[in-house]
């Protein structure tokens, strides 16, 4: 029994992960080659499911696509009750203390999770619970938004596995917690 909490997100260079305006629209102003994904279909395809905040679902929602995700999705909220009809059967509503909602999920036989959303991996961090994080910084200044990073109790530490760059421009590091943070 496997576990680990990953995390697979892009950042600006200042350690935002989306605008002043919570906006994700800088996400696209580089041109990205066809058919690269920088390896996320390779991450996607060795995790169970997905956590992800209630912001963050909403903002998914709010994109003019379909459903992207074939894996379950949680949803970390204390306030949403329920789910719209397009969502039931891929969407899955939980709310409480994260390591009860983490056993909850555990028990579904999904062990190996994508942790998604500013706020939730901040909290994820805060109780030292992530394991991984894939973190592509993008060749940006915001300037302000919503941070990638905040207050956390302790130091944490973790290793460096690969760095890579891709499109001569965009910076990809990958890095697993250290066995003296655990």
């Amino acid at each position: 029994m496997n576990k680990m909490n990953s995390v697979f997100i892009a950042t600006s260079i200042d350690g935002y992960i989306s605008d002043r305006n919570e906006g994700l629209d800088w996400l696209n102003k580089i041109k990205v080659t066809e058919g690269e994904d920088m390896g996320y279909g390779a991450f996607m395809n060795r995790v169970d499911a997905l956590l992800m905040g209630r912001r963050t679902f909403e903002k998914i929602c709010s994109f003019d696509m379909d459903w992207p995700y074939e894996k379950p999705v949680y949803v970390l909220s204390n306030t949403l009750s329920e789910v719209s009809e397009a969502y039931k059967g891929k969407v899955h509503l939980v709310k409480g203390e994260l390591k009860a909602v983490l056993a909850h999920i555990h028990s579904k036989n999904h062990l190996k999770l994508y942790i998604d959303g500013g706020q939730l991996i901040q909290s994820f961090l805060a109780k030292n619970l992530i394991d991984e994080m894939i973190i592509t910084t993008m060749p940006v200044l915001l300037g302000g938004g919503v941070r990638l990073f905040g207050h956390m109790p302790e130091e944490q530490w973790f290793t460096l596995v690969k760095s890579t760059v891709c499109m001569d421009q965009i910076v990809q590091n990958h890095y697993k917690r250290s066995a003296d943070s655990i």
